[in-house]
């Protein structure tokens, strides 16, 4: 899709569509009296019949108004305009982009400059557009014969909100179409099956990263180098699987090299068997989302590049296959990870964490501002969140604070659970070190327990996206989240 600004009124707008709001009890907004005014109350009419009454994120479309330029008119419902708040206007633009999407509108017009949201600003509001509108737009048929229409509508433009200055407008524009870009892209990563998206599939693409973007380069480690490195405890968890595991390295040099990097680490399962440890076969294809961590990696580092921020980043992606062959590491054996710690394997089950720990003392070397990790963790997050929030647990109250009003402001939420030495404990094994799991109770929190112990040389934070990564049921697929929220987190930053 292709965005722009553009300042005309909506009864003179000259496009195929504009879209207008209603407030609830059928109150028009500014742009809907505006057209109402020259098309013989063709809106007003339409309300009076009862048959739009602005409710949020209804939507419907007039044909043949006469007086104004645009070939339709979409009236979208924005409910109470005193309670108009991020939330609210993300469901309209989003009903907004689902109706267009199944209209014959080649191009759009947004007319948004009368429209206040209580809780953000102007800027959020225009990102937004462009966000959700490219979120929305997202259809999966990679692996299907008969492939999907193309989205009909190529083209959108934005009357900005009174007051709103014309290239800082058109940046914002910018800015949300490149995270919309990057929540597809991890999408689509995402919702790859197992017998392609490989752990060299995805090292291809952060390769093809490093190709399109000369800020980017790109390293990938093989098993003999991760063993060299002393890697033991990835290396179990793919040592069941003939698929090689891969370590993943993406760096954007965006400032001059005294400036310390922030850096993202993905956990990369591509298919999460459970090892010896074996799932229940109920739902077990959904483990092809077990990679959801590495794929918001990837696509994040598309977007940093795209945008050119001005800041160094490290995308880091430990993959690997989980599964149960000859060769698969046992209940009972233990491994000696990066750091030299040795680890007790009690279920191979949680093998996130064993691919985890090693990338995350293998990031030590660049000396980090900060390392976000995201990982498909743990059941328990999912137990206590649902689909709707994600799990953060960190070693900096800080970075937790900032992370979470990143997510608050992107709608792309999470909530911090407590680090105490208190489940630490739970973590001790008469054999090792440290036992991998922490036993059935506090499975998120103990789990971010066990990373923690690998990250003590840095600020850090974990974000469990078990829940949120994938929708499950009917509408079964990746979300591209915690996208939103990564981008938010690394453009609030600098050199």
């Amino acid at each position: 899709m292709k965005f722009s600004i553009k300042s005309s009124s909506a009864e003179k707008i000259s496009t195929d569509c504009v879209a207008v709001i209603v407030w609830n009890k059928a109150t028009p907004s500014e742009e809907a009296r505006a057209i109402d005014g020259v098309s013989s109350k063709a809106i007003s009419k339409l309300l009076r019949s009862g048959d739009f009454a602005g409710k949020l994120g209804e939507s419907l479309f007039l044909h043949g108004v006469a007086g104004i330029n645009a070939r339709r008119v979409l009236l979208l419902g924005g409910g109470d305009k005193k309670k108009f708040n991020g939330k609210s206007a993300s469901k309209l633009l989003r009903a907004g982009a689902k109706a267009l999407c199944k209209s014959n509108a080649s191009n759009a017009h947004f007319a948004l400059a009368s429209v206040k949201v209580s809780d953000r600003d102007s800027a959020w509001l225009i990102s937004r557009v462009a966000r959700d509108s490219e979120d929305v737009s997202y259809r999966y048929d990679t692996t299907k014969s008969k492939k999907n229409k193309p989205v009909p509508t190529k083209a959108i433009s934005v009357a900005p909100p009174s007051g709103s200055r014309r290239k800082s407008a058109e940046a914002a524009l910018k800015r949300g179409q490149s995270v919309g870009r990057a929540v597809n892209r991890a999408k689509q990563l995402g919702n790859l099956p197992g017998n392609i998206c490989t752990p060299s599939y995805l090292a291809k693409q952060a390769q093809n990263l490093d190709k399109r973007h000369r800020s980017i380069t790109t390293r990938v480690l093989t098993e003999k180098q991760m063993q060299r490195l002393g890697m033991g405890s990835l290396l179990s968890v793919s040592s069941g699987s003939a698929e090689e595991a891969r370590l993943i390295v993406m760096q954007h040099k965006g400032a001059n090299t005294q400036s310390k990097p922030h850096v993202l680490v993905g956990k990369g399962i591509t298919f999460d068997t459970g090892g010896i440890s074996l799932k229940p076969g109920s739902a077990m294809d959904e483990m092809k989302f077990d990679m959801c961590g590495a794929a918001s990696v990837i696509a994040t580092m598309g977007a940093v590049a795209e945008l050119k921020l001005p800041i160094n980043v490290i995308g880091v992606v430990a993959a690997a296959e989980n599964m149960p062959g000859s060769k698969a590491t046992k209940p009972g054996d233990i491994v000696t990870s990066m750091s030299g710690k040795t680890i007790e394997i009690l279920n191979t089950d949680a093998e996130g964490r064993l691919v985890l720990c090693d990338a995350l003392s293998y990031v030590e070397r660049f000396k980090p501002k900060t390392v976000v990790d995201i990982a498909t963790l743990t059941g328990a997050a999912v137990a206590t969140f649902g689909s709707h929030v994600t799990a953060l647990l960190s070693n900096n109250d800080a970075l937790a604070k900032s992370l979470r009003q990143c997510g608050e402001k992107t709608l792309d939420p999470a909530w911090q659970l407590p680090l105490w030495d208190e489940y630490q404990s739970m973590l001790k094994s008469n054999f090792a070190d440290i036992a991998n799991i922490g036993g059935p109770r506090a499975g998120t929190i103990t789990a971010g327990c066990f990373l923690s112990r690998f990250a003590e040389k840095y600020h850090w934070a974990h974000l469990d996206i078990a829940g949120s990564a994938w929708n499950s049921g009917v509408r079964k697929g990746a979300t591209g989240r915690p996208v939103s929220l990564l981008m938010e987190h690394l453009l609030n930053q600098k050199a």
